[in-house]
């Protein structure tokens, strides 16, 4: 059943855990989902490869693990028929790393159109995590409101183009739209 799932939330809030633990859920037997897992985080520092080895060691060894921290759209089209369960971890990664390149909000939000037209028009289950940004402080510089202000716009496109919408708090998944 072909369903787009976003999870979002605050930094540590549990978000990559639902995410890991709904598509553990969906592909368990007697089911035989094929699951892929898309990682947008770069390595660019030692503290960031921790992070991401925990990340790595946190999902099942059987499923296949992507990395790809700009060109998201283009997986998803290339998966197409190949899987049936993708978990993007996460969409504000990849618009921090787009910002990065393209140097121009309208372009970021072209991507992540183009991103959200390959979830729509996949036949996969899609499960995507994202940062909620809109409730901390104001970012004292230039480049962290114009990106708080990216993300949040890259965010109301994906929650309105998602199925399901869930918001994690210290770890438990509420649901904030879809069918309860």
């Amino acid at each position: 059943m072909k369903k787009f799932i976003l999870i979002t939330g605050g930094a540590r809030s549990g978000k990559s855990h639902y995410a890991v633990e709904l598509a553990r859920k969906m592909s368990a037997p007697p089911s035989t989902h094929r699951v892929v897992y898309i990682a947008t985080a770069c390595f660019l520092d030692e503290e960031m490869k921790q992070r991401i080895a925990a990340h790595q060691k946190s999902r099942p060894a059987e499923w296949q693990t992507v990395e790809e921290d700009k060109n998201v759209d283009t997986v998803i089209l290339n998966l197409k028929g190949l899987s049936e369960i993708v978990v993007i971890d996460c969409l504000t990664m990849l618009v921090s790393n787009l910002m990065l390149e393209l140097k121009n909000p309208d372009k970021v939000i072209l991507r992540m159109e183009s991103v959200l037209r390959m979830i729509n028009d996949s036949d996969m289950t899609v499960i995507a995590v994202t940062n909620e940004v809109g409730s901390g402080i104001v970012p004292e510089t230039v480049l962290g409101r114009d990106f708080r202000d990216l993300a949040g716009k890259a965010n109301q496109m994906a929650a309105a183009a998602a199925d399901d919408v869930f918001m994690m708090i210290t770890g438990i998944p509420i649901k904030i739209k879809g069918n309860h």
